[in-house]
């Protein structure tokens, strides 16, 4: 028990004697402002609310949007929000846009183009059941998760029950 006694006493004193309060606190600090920063620079799509997309029925967006077939739904996972009393890009009454999402590259079969989609779920209501999709033209395994639609994506929103997802065109795949 002494050996241990005094292996502590030494290492603290080593250290007491290396290092000043000052030091501590600046390192300290500086963890502390990483630790606090490291949330802002995370891979997180944040702009799930100013997303606007082509409406149905207009050129370059062909298909039924409440179909699973349709283009812009290769890697979605969920209810369509268009069955649920929403739009493509946006939630139903009652619902909020969780702003964490995953993306998928779909291809337009009207101009040939790839398209980067992100997928985000509405939550705040019970799942809303219509119009079941489940395609994974573009996913990834599990920890690669912003590529990922096994995830329930409600955990960055306000409310956790998860309702339907959107599909929004976040650009043109280079």
């Amino acid at each position: 028990m002494k050996f241990l006694d005094r292996f502590f006493e030494r290492s603290t004193r080593q250290l007491a004697y290396s290092t000043s309060r000052r030091n501590a606190l600046v390192r300290f600090g500086s963890w502390v402002v990483v630790g606090s920063a490291l949330p802002l620079i995370l891979p997180v799509d944040r702009s799930a609310g100013n997303a606007h997309a082509a409406e149905p029925g207009t050129p370059g967006d062909p298909g039924d949007p409440q179909s699973c077939d349709y283009w812009r739904y290769c890697s979605i996972d969920g209810f369509l929000c268009t069955c649920c009393g929403g739009t493509i890009n946006a939630c139903p009454p009652g619902t909020d846009v969780s702003e964490v999402t995953w993306v998928g590259t779909c291809h337009n079969p009207a101009d040939g183009r790839d398209y980067i989609i992100a997928y985000n779920d509405c939550c705040g209501k019970q799942a809303c059941g219509q119009c079941a999709c489940n395609r994974n033209d573009s996913e990834q395994p599990l920890y690669r998760p912003f590529n990922n639609n096994d995830i329930n994506w409600c955990l960055g929103a306000e409310h956790l029950t998860y309702n339907c997802t959107i599909a929004t065109i976040r650009d043109v795949a280079s």
